[in-house]
């Protein structure tokens, strides 16, 4: 199918009236065709939009604010619309818009469909105040989120007291509760560059209370810079929201600074530990930040993620086991004196028609802070395209949260695909964030619905941006541990979101027994969903941990490249109390290892301690023993594995295609972390490494890389 904007199944799509395999052949189409894409993101507001407005009889009565109709003219400037606008009315702005989506044309139609929206979500807005209020009365921030008491609007009528909306997220939800309208007093309109002023309570410069402050923030967050000024900064440091362990995890929580690994002496510490990661949304946040023309923050790095972003041609298990593993050994590409250690495992395949069957509960994030296009939007067309991935026996549930919890669906049958999409389409966004009432209401609808043996998970979907209920990260990671332990897995999808709720969305991940991604465009929702749908999906081992013991003969110092909030104590390798991470059907996963070979290392020779004393096994030529445990999906036990690897001198040129491409991405995590191991390595030299590793690139994803690492390049001159 080729992009034709003006193909009726385009319309259809945006209406919701394609079957689920039209559905799904539009959503192909979109992942792989960037034109089309960035014309149906740009218009997807405006069908929803235009049902809702025109089919209420007050929609051709409706009066605009001064405001609001100035900023619907600025809009649609230039756009064949200033002869509607003058009619007046909600309808005739809807009439407008809709004459621009027939009318755009060639090389006009990407400026007039971005007025389009602009003036659309304007309209909406004003159809919601006057639902709520009677008349156009307050303007909710951008972002879409509600205002707590104490905290202020914009644009206030004289003599009208402002009503939030206080429309249900999703038309007839069970036990959703609306929050309670607030009341809002006048205050500046947030300035576009940057942070808006923090002000008072009566505008006057001051300190706000924390929700007031979080609501401000998350009003601001599409104009915030990075970094957060130092005013903004020293005011959110006073409210507690930098404050280590029990910081706030509001959209402005900050994640901890990633300490790297450092050399390890193997005569004082031969054993290094830790637990697999299969996340990848640092990789999609990175590659978010350098395609909007600015370096990615250090502390959003975690090289690991960059690295396990890629699938690699490793070999496939024996029949019956879970995962193979694989090492290679070469020179460091960056330290040519340093040898790398590739350890590389593959989790076994699963046929679609043998995976067993599903029972997915959906935990959506509806509140205000998702109304913009790369979040609830976006969501909804990315679950439409897991939907065309699963059976007929299996079932999906929909929870929602934004204010409270409510069951959007019941536990239903994929069978009934029609029911499933309409509940998708239903779902607005509005309302601040309970994210913990609906962790609980998700768990229960997994555990009542739970099939033995086959795949029990809840996915959830957000922002990061809880603030009400239950917010202090340690609170949330304790209740995700605590519903983890009956088998109930669990994925997280991140939306729209930057570093400051990163970190909270991972380790709710890792403490959940599940996997992380972000999902930013269409192309990330296809692969995650679909391509790879069963390693998302279907866990084939978990709690699993590597323990790799050196040799101390021919290995003189080590340090392990990222996983730096994976590292475990060595005593935990032998606990099956202790989590770990959990791997999916046809995952792979990637570790480095640099070490310094004993004729590198600049340390004076030990008197009392030297290699004389090392067992035989010392002069068999191995470098390292790679000993890895495990436990079934639904196991309590461990299993344990354990795999000689053998030394080598060869060189980085000689080594595999994917051998270079990992060093390459380890090297670029490098130098956008700003590591000091980075050993002066320029990126056009990563470029270089990069390319001779890009191999058989079927779906583009290296290709992807290279242009990143051009970015950069460019950013840094």
């Amino acid at each position: 199918m080729r992009f034709d904007i003006d193909d009726a199944r385009l319309t259809a799509y945006l209406l919701g009236e394609l079957d689920a395999a039209e559905h799904a052949e539009v959503e192909e189409l979109l992942a792989e065709d960037a034109e089309a894409r960035a014309f149906v993101e740009s218009m997807g507001g405006v069908t929803e939009a235009l049902q809702a407005e025109l089919s209420t009889t007050e929609a051709a009565t409706m009066e605009l604010g001064d405001l609001r109709r100035a900023r619907i003219a600025k809009a649609a400037s230039g756009a064949r619309s200033k002869r509607w606008l003058a009619i007046g009315g909600v309808a005739a702005a809807a009439a407008a818009v809709a004459l621009m989506m027939v009318t755009v044309k060639g090389e006009e139609r990407a400026e007039k469909t971005d007025s389009a929206s602009v003036a659309l979500n304007s309209v909406n807005d004003v159809a919601k105040e006057t639902r709520s209020n009677g008349t156009a009365a307050v303007t909710t921030p951008a972002s879409g989120s509600t205002p707590p008491s104490g905290a202020t609007g914009t644009e206030a009528t004289a003599g009208n007291t402002a009503a939030t909306d206080t429309s249900t997220a999703i038309a007839h939800p069970t036990s959703v509760v609306s929050p309670a309208p607030q009341t809002a007093t006048s205050t500046p309109v947030p300035t576009t560059t940057g942070l808006a002023p923090l002000r008072g309570r009566k505008g006057r410069p001051g300190p706000m209370k924390s929700n007031e402050l979080a609501w401000r923030l998350d009003a601001d967050r599409n104009a915030a810079q990075d970094p957060i000024d130092p005013e903004t900064r020293r005011q959110l440091e006073s409210l507690g929201y930098f404050g280590g362990e029990n910081e706030d995890i509001g959209y402005y929580s900050a994640p901890a600074p990633i300490v790297e690994n450092a050399f390890v002496a193997v005569a004082a510490e031969p054993l290094s530990t830790f637990s697999i990661d299969v996340d990848t949304a640092s990789y999609s946040q990175m590659r978010q930040s350098l395609r909007a023309g600015r370096m990615p923050t250090p502390s959003s790095v975690r090289i690991e993620e960059l690295i396990n972003y890629f699938d690699y041609k490793y070999p496939s298990p024996a029949r019956g086991e879970p995962f193979a593993a694989v090492t290679e050994v070469s020179a460091a590409p960056w330290n040519t004196k340093h040898k790398l250690v590739r350890i590389g495992i593959k989790a076994r395949e699963v046929v679609q028609d043998r995976r067993p069957r599903a029972n997915l509960v959906f935990l959506l994030d509806v509140s205000g802070s998702m109304s913009s296009e790369d979040k609830l939007p976006l969501l909804k067309r990315s679950l439409a395209m897991l939907l065309t991935k699963l059976d007929a026996e299996d079932r999906i549930a929909i929870v929602v949260y934004a204010g409270a919890s409510g069951l959007a669906l019941p536990s239903t049958s994929v069978a009934k695909q029609s029911k499933i999409l309409g509940a998708f389409k239903r779902l607005k966004s509005g309302g601040s964030t309970n994210g913990s009432a609906g962790i609980e209401l998700a768990y229960q609808i997994a555990q009542e619905n739970f099939v033995e043996g086959g795949v029990n998970r809840v996915i959830l979907a957000t922002d990061g941006d809880f603030n009400v209920g239950t917010t202090s990260r340690p609170e949330l990671i304790k209740l995700i541990e605590a519903k983890a332990a009956n088998d109930v897995f669990l994925t997280v999808l991140g939306f729209g979101m930057t570093h400051f709720s990163d970190g909270t969305m991972e380790q709710l991940a890792d403490r959940g027994n599940g996997n992380y991604a972000f999902i930013d465009t269409l192309a990330e929702a296809k692969k995650v969903l679909v391509d790879e749908v069963q390693s998302t999906l279907v866990a084939v081992a978990k709690d699993v941990k590597l323990q790799i013991e050196f040799n101390p003969k021919r290995v003189s110092q080590y340090r392990l490249i990222g996983y730096e909030n994976r590292v475990l104590a060595n005593e935990d390798f032998n606990n099956d109390a202790k989590d770990a991470g959990e791997i999916g059907a046809g995952h792979t996963v990637t570790a480095l290892y640099e070490i310094v070979p004993p004729s590198a290392a600049k340390v004076d020779s030990l008197r009392y301690q030297t290699a004389t004393a090392a067992s035989v096994a010392a002069d068999s030529g191995e470098l390292l023993t790679l000993k890895l445990r495990y436990k079934e999906p639904t196991g309590h036990v461990s299993r344990k594995k354990e795999i000689p690897v053998l030394d080598s001198d060869s060189p980085f040129g000689a080594s595999s295609v994917d051998f270079k491409f990992a060093s390459a991405v380890a090297a670029f995590g490098m130098i956008l972390r700003g590591s000091s191991h980075a050993n002066d390595v320029k990126l056009s030299q990563v470029l270089d490494w990069a390319s001779e590793g890009r191999g058989d690139d079927a779906h583009e994803y290296r290709a992807e890389f290279l242009q990143l690492i051009r970015k950069a390049m460019r950013l840094q001159r």
